[in-house]
Parts: structure tokens; C-alpha cells; sequence
């Protein structure tokens, strides 16, 4: 299971080359076998981002996250107790944005690898990361 951090997500979506090749091969390679996914808190931050002005998308983000929820090979998962405890339980050292906390907590509930950039997640031994 391969699980997408959000601009992991976003890039893979749009086709940026800014996504590694290391990280697209392992995209690549999970669809083989079914759906990425991507944590619900995600589509929060996309949001957000498009309503501060830090993200452009091409699309409204309303339409463009509908979009997103129409990608039969993207799983969205929601953010359950057990994920929202295991975020929580996750050491300072981890990192210390609760949307990151969430994801990581995400790939470690469903025994997959995070695709992501960020340099603190990839330092983590709680989660594994592709990049």
C-alpha cells in the first residue's frame, strides 16, 4: 500500500515532474496491485491552501476535489479514532504539524509506505517513506 502525502498527491494528480521518479515507480508499482491512497485531512489542507492563496489549481477547489474523489485508483481514507489516537501518540521528535502527524499515523494504520518530500517524515522510524 502506498499512502500520499498531500503534495505527493497533488503532484502525482497533476503529472509533475516535481514528484521523484523513485516515488512515481513506487506509485507505479502499487496500482499494479490496486488503489494509492491519501488521508481525508488532505483534501482539508488543499483547501485551505487554495483559500489562503498558497495553492492554485486550475480548477475551483471545490470542483477540483470532486474531481479528486472520481480517481477510481485513489482510495480516500478517513481519519478514524484509532488513526486520530496513533497521531497523538506519535513522539514530539516525529513532527509537529497535526495534518503530517495524521498522514504518517495513516500509512503506519495501513502497513504502507508514505510517499513524501518532507525532510522530517523521511527522517522518521515511525513511518516508512518512499522518495
Amino acid at each position: 500500500m502506498i499512502v500520499l502525502d498531500t503534495h505527493a498527491l497533488i503532484w502525482w494528480v497533476s503529472g509533475s515532474p516535481r514528484l521523484s521518479a523513485r516515488a512515481r515507480r513506487a506509485v507505479d508499482k502499487a496500482l499494479r496491485q490496486g488503489p494509492v491512497a491519501a488521508s481525508a485531512i488532505s483534501l482539508f489542507e488543499i483547501a485551505t491552501a487554495v483559500r489562503r492563496g498558497r495553492l492554485e489549481l486550475g480548477l475551483p477547489a471545490p470542483e477540483w476535489l470532486a474531481e479528486l474523489n472520481r480517481i477510481a485508483e485513489l482510495r480516500i481514507e478517513p481519519v478514524s479514532a484509532a488513526i486520530a489516537q496513533a497521531a497523538g501518540n506519535l513522539p514530539d521528535s516525529m513532527h509537529g504539524d497535526p495534518a503530517d502527524r495524521i498522514i504518517a499515523a495513516t500509512a503506519t494504520a495501513l502497513r504502507g509506505k508514505l510517499v513524501t518530500a518532507d525532510r522530517k517524515l523521511r527522517r522518521s522510524s515511525h513511518v516508512e517513506t518512499v522518495w
